[in-house]
């Protein structure tokens, strides 16, 4: 296995980990408010696409034999002063960390999650931020085993069906 950067030739295999993605997280949704619509992959891979390309982001892949079997895309998020908040810093945000189902458990997010964290460095990042939907144990556990910890929460509660 190499971690090997964007190309893309890739973008069918990275449309698919973010579709499998999609999947796994609308299986662990007990509200069933994440759904996974026929035009899903294009939109997202679109968005996130953008996103790198408008904040000096970077795209790694995982390759196993010729085939794509993960990647992470992170941006870059510049010094921010507002009104009532402040951020004097620059700071890494992994947007996306996927490693296809068949793979997991085998030390490939570690290796990408590592790449990602060297680029932010070599950028002058003072730290990384990454969203975990709630519901996601084993995303949550792995962050956590890889140095990440809890430091804002989302809570939520359903009040009409």
């Amino acid at each position: 296995m190499e971690i090997i950067e964007y190309e893309t030739k890739y973008d069918n295999d990275i449309k698919n980990l973010l579709e499998e993605l999609q999947e796994y997280i609308v299986s662990l949704d007990p509200y069933h408010f994440n759904i996974m619509k026929d035009d899903y992959k294009d939109k997202i891979y679109l968005k996130d696409m953008e996103e790198v390309n408008n904040n000096k982001g970077k795209i790694y892949l995982a390759q196993e034999d010729n085939k794509i079997i993960g990647l992470i895309m992170g941006v870059i998020r510049e010094p921010v002063i507002e009104f009532d908040y402040e951020r004097l810093n620059k700071m890494g945000d992994v947007i996306e960390l996927i490693v296809t189902k068949n793979i997991r458990s085998k030390g490939v997010g570690h290796q990408l999650l590592s790449k990602m964290e060297e680029y932010f460095k070599n950028e002058d990042c003072c730290t990384i931020n990454i969203d975990v939907f709630g519901y996601n144990d084993i995303g949550k556990n792995f962050y956590m085993k890889n140095g990440y910890h809890t430091r804002m929460m989302t809570v939520s509660k359903r009040i009409k069906d």
